[in-house]
């Protein structure tokens, strides 16, 4: 999650592409997603706050699927990310697992404990 962050900061102009069209202002958005995803990743790691960070994940993965769908259909390259037409396609269902797992780690007998 952090890495991925990262590169929303480090690659700003690929990540806004695959932004749709009908959304305005797709720096910000392409920044606040960055963030959202290192903050996420971080809170993933600290016991009292990795149930919200789980949470965060499962609503980001849903709230940013149309940006993958758009790329997929557009078949729009992205400098971070590997280009292979049959692979961004194999990132949709692979979405639906990310959200799967981040909701699994909202639920309280799986939060991240370090002893």
């Amino acid at each position: 999650m952090v890495v991925v962050g990262i590169l929303h900061f480090t690659h700003t102009e690929g990540f806004e592409k695959i932004i749709p069209d009908f959304l305005p202002y797709h720096l910000p958005l392409v920044y606040g997603s960055g963030f959202l995803e290192v903050l996420a990743g971080v809170g993933l790691l600290i016991p009292s706050a990795s149930r919200f960070a789980a949470w965060l994940l499962v609503i980001l993965y849903i709230v940013v699927f149309p940006a993958n769908v758009y790329q997929a259909v557009n078949n729009i390259e992205v400098a971070a990310l590997p280009h292979d037409p049959p692979l961004i396609w194999l990132r949709l269902p692979f979405q639906a697992l990310l959200v799967a797992w981040a909701w699994w780690f909202t639920r309280e007998d799986k939060l991240l404990t370090i002893k």
